[in-house]
C-alpha cells in the first residue's frame, strides 16, 4: 500500500537518514541530503501532489509543490522518523549557507547571497499580496462596468461600501515597509520586530505630521520637491514612505550586521534589554534622516531609468520586458522591478512595466497548456499532474515558478518557443501603443499578478487581453506542433511508459499462471505428445511466430525498453501481413482494448508479451479489430488481432512487433532459433526449462 504523498516523498530522497535539513519557499520542499545521487527524479515526479523536482549541487534537492508547500512540509515534519532530529531544523539561512560553500554559486556567494535576501524579504508576502491583486482587480472591474468612477484617483469620491474594499487593499500595499522590514530584518539574523519598529516610526501619521509644523522648508533636490524640516540642527526629509520597499531593505541590511555586532559586544545577561535598545538608539535617527531618503532617491533613480527607456520608445520596452524576464525570474532578478513597480504606482500613478511582464506570464502559461495538452493525449498521468497543476497556479493566481521549475527547466525545447509567445505579446502591445498613441504603453493603476483575473486591472483592456492571448496562443501551438520533448527525451518516456505496461501484463499474466499451468498439467499427454510448433519437445519449449514477416533481432527495435531487453530476451518481427495470430495454446491474460499489447500464459508456464508496433498505443484503437479478450483459451493460430497496416504507417508507427519472454528467469535459456523470413505457426523462439523441471516435461 503506498504511504501518504509525505512519506512517499522521504523516502524518494533516501529517507530521513539522508536528509539534513529541510525548508522551503512559496512553491518548493528545499532538501539539503546527506548523498542526492541516489535520489531517482523520475520516481520523485511521480508522487501524487509532486509537480516536478530540482536536483541542485552540494546534495541540494529541490521538490515543486505549488501553493500547498506548508501542508506537505508540515505533514513531513510530522512524520515519526522525523522527530526529534534536530539536524532536521537547521534554519534555511544555515541550508543556503552550506549550499553556497558547497556548490559552484559559492564563488559570487555574495551575489547569491543578494538575491536570496531578495527573495526572502518579499517571498513570506506573496499571499497577501496576490489576495490584495484580486480586491484591486474587483476594483478595476468595477469602474470598466461602470459602477463607481475612477477608483485610482483620490480625487473621486467613492460610495462608502466602495471605500472599504479599497481599504481591503491598502492595508497590504500601504503598510508594505513594515512587512518586506521584518521579512529582511529576520532574513539577516536581527530582531525582526526591531527591524519592524524602526521602519515604524518614518510611518507614523506623526511622523507626516512634521512637514506641516512652521519650522518646516520647501526645497527642490535631484529634481524632486521635497520637506525638510530642522530636528536639533540637522535636516529631516519628509517622505510618505507607504509602499516605499527600497528603504526597509537598506535600513535591514544595516541593522543585520549592527546588531550582530552589539550581541558580541554585550554581556548576554544584557543582551534582552540594551541589544534592541542600541539598535534602535542608533538606527531610528540613521534610518529617518539618511537610509529612508537614500533608499527613496535609489528606487526612484532606477524608475526613472526604465521610465526612460519607455518614453524613448515604448515599442522597444514592451519587447525587451517579456524576453527578459523568462531570464530573471529563475535567477531572481525579478524581485527589484516588483519594488519599482511599486514605487512607479506611488509616485506616478500607474505603472508600466506590468503590461509587457504580462506577455511573458502568459507566453509561460500557454507553453504549459500546450504540454498539459500533449500529456492527455499520450496518457502520460506524471505530466498531466504537473502540467494541470502549474496551469491553474498561473491562470488563476499569475504564478510562474510551478512551470519553471516543474516543467520548462526540465525541457530545453520550452524555452525558445515560449519566448517567440513573449515576442508576439510584446510586438502586439508595442505596434498597438504606437497605433493607438499610448504614451506609456499599457499600463495599470495598482500592482497585481497576471493572471486571467486581473486583465480588467489593465488599461487599455482590450490591447493588453489581445497581447497576452496572442502570447499565450503562439506559446502553446508551438509545443502542440513540435513537441517539447527532444527525441532522447521522448524515447525516454516512451521507455518507461513500455516498462510499465508490460509490469501490468506480467502481473496479469502471473495471477493467471497457476490456472494455465493447472490446465497444462491436466493436459500432459497432449502436451507432451510429438513436437510441434509451439510445443514441448523433451525439456525445450518451442514458441511459433505470430505473425507472417521477417524475424529480426530484439536490438534492430527502435525502442530502448525492447532492444536493451529490459523487459525481457525475445525477438521481434517486421509483419508482411495484418493478422497476429496465438503462439501456442495457453490462457490470454490481458487483452489491450486498443489491440496494441497482448500478455499470454502459455502451457508450460512461459509468460509472454506480443507488442504490435512501436507507440500505436497512441492510435487509441483505431485501426485494431481485437478477436479475444482477457481469460480467452487459445490455440496455436487462433486470431488475436487484424490490423489496418495503412493507419498506422499513415500515423509515423514502427510496425514492428517484439515478442518476449517476460519470465525468463524461471528457464534456463531463451533463444532465437532462427532470424529472417517467417509464417505464423513455424518455430521462432526456444525456451529450455530448467534441469530438475525437464524431467517433468
Amino acid at each position: 500500500m503506498a504511504g501518504s504523498p509525505a512519506s512517499d516523498i522521504v523516502k524518494s530522497v533516501g529517507g530521513a537518514g539522508n536528509i539534513e535539513s529541510l525548508s522551503h519557499c512559496a512553491t518548493r520542499l528545499r532538501f539539503q541530503l546527506v548523498d542526492s545521487s541516489g535520489v531517482d527524479q523520475k520516481v520523485v515526479e511521480k508522487i501524487p501532489g509532486v509537480m516536478g523536482a530540482v536536483p541542485q549541487a552540494g546534495n541540494r534537492y529541490q521538490v515543486v509543490i505549488g501553493g500547498g508547500v506548508q501542508t506537505v512540509y508540515n505533514d513531513i515534519m510530522a512524520l515519526p522518523e522525523m522527530a526529534g532530529d534536530a539536524k532536521k531544523t537547521l534554519s534555511d539561512a544555515d541550508l543556503k549557507k552550506a549550499a553556497r560553500e558547497q556548490g559552484v554559486r559559492g564563488k559570487v556567494a555574495w551575489l547569491d547571497s543578494l538575491f536570496e535576501f531578495l527573495s526572502d524579504s518579499f517571498r513570506p508576502i506573496l499571499g497577501a499580496l496576490l489576495g490584495a491583486s484580486f480586491f484591486i482587480t474587483f476594483m478595476a472591474l468595477a469602474s470598466t462596468l461602470g459602477w463607481i468612477g475612477n477608483w485610482a484617483d483620490p480625487r473621486t469620491e467613492l460610495p462608502v461600501s466602495f471605500q472599504f474594499v479599497n481599504l481591503m487593499w491598502q492595508c497590504v500595499f500601504v503598510f508594505l515597509p513594515l512587512m518586506v522590514a521584518y521579512n529582511a530584518t529576520k532574513k539577516l539574523g536581527a530582531d525582526p520586530w526591531v527591524g519592524f519598529a524602526v521602519m515604524a516610526v518614518v510611518m507614523l501619521p506623526g511622523f507626516a505630521a512634521l512637514a506641516s509644523s512652521d519650522e518646516a522648508q520647501q526645497l527642490h533636490f535631484l529634481g524632486q520637491d521635497i520637506t525638510v524640516v530642522p530636528i536639533f540642527g540637522l535636516p529631516l526629509t519628509i517622505f510618505n514612505y507607504g509602499s516605499q520597499v527600497f528603504p526597509p531593505l537598506l535600513m535591514a541590511a544595516v541593522l543585520g550586521p549592527l546588531y550582530k555586532g552589539l550581541r558580541r559586544i554585550i554581556t548576554p545577561n544584557l543582551q534582552l534589554i540594551f541589544v534592541p535598545f542600541f539598535s534602535m538608539l542608533i538606527m531610528i535617527p540613521l534610518t529617518a534622516f539618511l537610509i529612508g531618503p537614500i533608499g527613496v532617491y535609489a528606487g526612484a533613480g532606477l524608475a526613472q531609468v526604465l521610465s526612460s527607456i519607455n518614453s524613448f520608445s515604448p515599442f522597444i520596452f514592451a519587447i525587451i520586458i517579456p524576453l527578459a524576464y523568462p531570464f530573471m525570474v529563475p535567477l531572481g532578478l525579478h524581485w527589484p522591478i516588483n519594488a519599482i513597480m511599486l514605487l512607479n504606482i506611488q509616485t506616478l500613478g500607474y505603472d508600466f512595466i506590468q503590461g509587457p511582464m504580462g506577455a511573458w506570464n502568459f507566453a509561460c502559461f500557454g507553453a504549459t497548456a500546450g504540454v498539459l495538452i500533449i500529456a492527455w493525449r499520450e496518457k502520460d498521468a506524471a505530466m498531466k499532474q504537473t502540467a494541470t497543476g502549474a496551469l491553474a497556479a498561473g491562470l488563476l493566481g499569475g504564478i510562474s515558478e510551478p512551470s519553471l521549475y516543474g516543467i520548462h527547466l526540465r525541457f530545453k525545447r520550452i524555452y525558445p518557443r515560449m519566448l517567440v509567445g513573449c515576442l508576439v505579446g510584446g510586438l502586439v502591445i508595442g505596434f498597438g501603443s504606437l497605433f493607438m498613441g499610448l504614451p506609456d504603453g499599457v499600463t495599470t493603476q495598482a500592482f497585481v499578478f497576471t493572471s486571467l483575473l486581473t486583465i480588467p486591472a489593465f488599461n487599455p483592456i482590450g490591447l493588453y487581453g489581445i497581447a497576452v492571448l496572442a502570447a499565450f496562443l503562439t506559446a502553446m501551438l508551438l509545443i502542440l506542433f513540435t513537441g517539447y520533448q527532444t527525441p532522447e527525451q521522448k524515447a525516454e518516456v516512451e521507455a518507461e511508459r513500455a516498462a510499465a505496461e508490460a509490469a501490468e501484463l506480467a502481473a496479469k499474466g502471473g495471477a493467471a499462471t497457476g490456472a494455465a499451468t493447472d490446465g497444462a498439467a491436466a493436459a500432459s499427454s497432449a502436451a507432451g505428445a510429438a513436437a510441434t510448433a509451439a510445443g514441448i519437445v523433451g525439456g525445450v519449449l518451442q514458441i511459433a511466430s505470430p505473425l507472417d514477416g521477417e524475424v529480426v533481432a530484439l536490438s534492430e527495435v527502435p525502442d530502448p525498453v525492447f532492444a536493451g531487453g529490459t523487459m525481457g530476451p525475445g525477438v521481434a518481427i517486421i509483419p508482411s501481413g495484418d493478422t497476429v495470430y496465438s503462439p501456442g495454446s495457453g490462457t490470454i491474460a490481458a487483452a489491450q482494448p486498443t489491440g496494441h499489447a497482448f500478455g499470454l500464459v502459455l502451457d508450460g508456464g512461459i509468460e509472454l508479451l506480443i507488442h504490435v508496433g512501436i507507440d500505436t498505443v497512441n492510435l487509441k484503437g483505431e485501426g485494431f479489430d481485437v478477436k479475444v479478450k482477457n481469460g480467452d483459451r487459445v490455440e496455436t493460430g487462433t486470431p488475436l488481432v487484424t490490423f489496418d497496416r495503412k493507419i498506422i504507417e499513415d500515423a509515423g508507427y514502427p510496425l514492428i512487433t517484439p515478442v518476449i519472454v517476460l519470465n525468463a528467469e524461471q528457464f534456463d535459456t531463451v533463444d532465437p532459433i532462427a532470424l529472417g523470413a517467417t509464417t505464423h505457426g513455424t518455430p521462432i523462439l526456444s525456451v529450455e526449462t530448467k534441469a530438475s523441471e525437464g524431467a517433468g516435461v
